[in-house]
């Protein structure tokens, strides 16, 4: 039997263009929203280099990294490498950013909550200065 202990956990999915990420980055929605739970679960992968922009949860998120190397920021607090096995609980309201390497892939399980309608509040892209900084350490 073939060894598959490196395969992704899931597959890619769809290339998001919705504006809130730098580089490649797909989304395969595993959990919606329903009457049971009231958030969703995707998994976020990350070609090399590719990243979200700041942004903030009202209810919090947990990201569970299942392939590569990363990064994630808390705003004012320094970057934390992230890897295979990692779990990252963040507080709600907390502007972060987290995404690939720059010489590595990376992708995660995202377990994002709801307050409302509202899962997520989108701000401004990561600086390249931002990003280089985070991979210089």
């Amino acid at each position: 039997m073939p060894d598959n202990s490196d395969a992704p956990l899931f597959k890619k999915g769809a290339k998001l263009t919705n504006g809130y990420f730098t580089g490649d980055a797909y989304l395969l929605p595993l959990l919606a929203r329903d009457k049971n739970n009231d958030f969703v679960i995707g998994n976020v992968s990350f070609e090399t280099g590719a990243r979200t922009n700041w942004h903030t949860h009202p209810k919090g998120q947990v990201l569970i990294v299942n392939e590569g190397v990363g990064f994630y920021q808390e705003k004012g607090k320094p970057a934390q490498s992230i890897k295979k096995g990692d779990v990252i609980n963040i507080p709600e309201n907390v502007e972060h950013w987290h995404g690939a390497a720059a010489t590595s892939q990376m992708a995660h399980i995202a377990i994002t909550n709801f307050l409302g309608d509202t899962n997520v509040v989108w701000l401004k892209p990561v600086s390249e200065e931002e990003y280089n900084t985070v991979n210089k350490q």
